[in-house]
C-alpha cells in the first residue's frame, strides 16, 4: 500500500460554498493509484466540507440561505462573539456539517456520483485562507 499527503490551500472571498472538486480530483489522479481511499480534513473550526450537487447553482444558494436561518447572526443569541457577529454562527454551522470526508478511489478516479462535487463551506464573512489536508492511501 502507498500513501500520499498534500495540503490544499483555498482562498475564500467570504461566506459561501466553493467547489474544489477539480483541484482534489486532479491531485488524487496524479498520484497514479488505481484503488484506495482519499480522506480530506479541514483544519478550521469556522469552515467545513461537503459533498453536494454541482450542477444547479440554486442548490448552493438554498443551502447557504438555510444555514443562515438555522444559525442566525444575532449577538443576543450567543455569549461567544470574540471575532464579531458571524463568529459563533460559523462554529455552529461547522459543527452541523463536516470537517472531514472520505471518498473512494476507483480505477484511478474519485468515485463521485454524476452530480456530486466537493465543496469548502466558508462560514465567515471576511476572506480567509483555508487549509485542507488530503491523504490518499491505496495501490
Amino acid at each position: 500500500m502507498r500513501q500520499a499527503v498534500y495540503t490544499l490551500t483555498v482562498r475564500t472571498q467570504g461566506q459561501g460554498l466553493i467547489e474544489i472538486t477539480g483541484e482534489v480530483a486532479g491531485w488524487a489522479e496524479g498520484q497514479a493509484m488505481t484503488a484506495g481511499l482519499l480522506t480530506l480534513f479541514c483544519r478550521h473550526t469556522s469552515a467545513s466540507l461537503l459533498i453536494q450537487e454541482n450542477a444547479a447553482r440554486e442548490v448552493r444558494d438554498d443551502l447557504e440561505a438555510f444555514f443562515a436561518r438555522l444559525a442566525p447572526e444575532d449577538e443576543q443569541l450567543y455569549s461567544h462573539n470574540d471575532e464579531g457577529p458571524d463568529d459563533m454562527p460559523a462554529h455552529i454551522r461547522a459543527a452541523l456539517t463536516q470537517t472531514h470526508l472520505a471518498i473512494p478511489l476507483q480505477n484511478g478516479r474519485l468515485a463521485l456520483g454524476t452530480w456530486q462535487g466537493v465543496y469548502l463551506f466558508e462560514h465567515r464573512h471576511a476572506p480567509h485562507t483555508r487549509e485542507i489536508v488530503l491523504h490518499l492511501a491505496g495501490e
